[in-house]
């Protein structure tokens, strides 16, 4: 299984990456507040969220303040992601453990989510594209439009 996948840099209460992987028609999230990493030893706090419409693949702008998520949002990343495994991903998500590979602009290889008992952890695993110490925060331009949050 392949779908789209899109990574959004968004300022609003607080800076946090929102991870969104199209599945059965919408796209499941995943709020990440340090940003998803290539550094394998990283473990990311992944806060499940609604799912989004697949109007937000590309979604890039602000939103107003004083609504939910009011701040600017800008597309960190997109590409396509596959299901790593054998079994049906919705089924793997309902267990607690998601193993798939991104093949993005910034983002690429493979990649966990795995439920504990009050969140979700994001790991990129020890492959080919594993990067020591690398920091989403060092790379802020939108793949979309090539702008900071600053400049949206």
């Amino acid at each position: 299984m392949t779908g789209r996948f899109v990574v959004q840099r968004h300022r609003a209460r607080r800076l946090h990456y929102d991870l969104r992987l199209e599945l059965g028609g919408v796209l499941v999230s995943w709020a990440v507040p340090k940003g998803p990493t290539l550094d394998p030893k990283v473990r990311c706090l992944a806060v499940h969220v609604d799912d989004h419409s697949l109007d937000h693949v590309d979604f890039e702008g602000r939103i107003a303040k004083g609504r939910p998520g009011g701040g600017d949002v800008i597309v960190w990343d997109w590409g396509t992601w596959t299901h790593a495994r054998d079994t049906d991903p919705a089924d793997a998500l309902a267990a607690g453990e998601l193993h798939f590979d991104l093949d993005g602009e910034k983002l690429a290889g493979r990649f966990a989510l795995i439920r504990t008992k009050l969140d979700w952890l994001l790991v990129h695993k020890n492959d080919e594209f594993a990067r020591p110490g690398w920091n989403p925060e060092d790379h802020p331009r939108s793949v979309k439009s090539g702008l900071t949050n600053d400049e949206v």
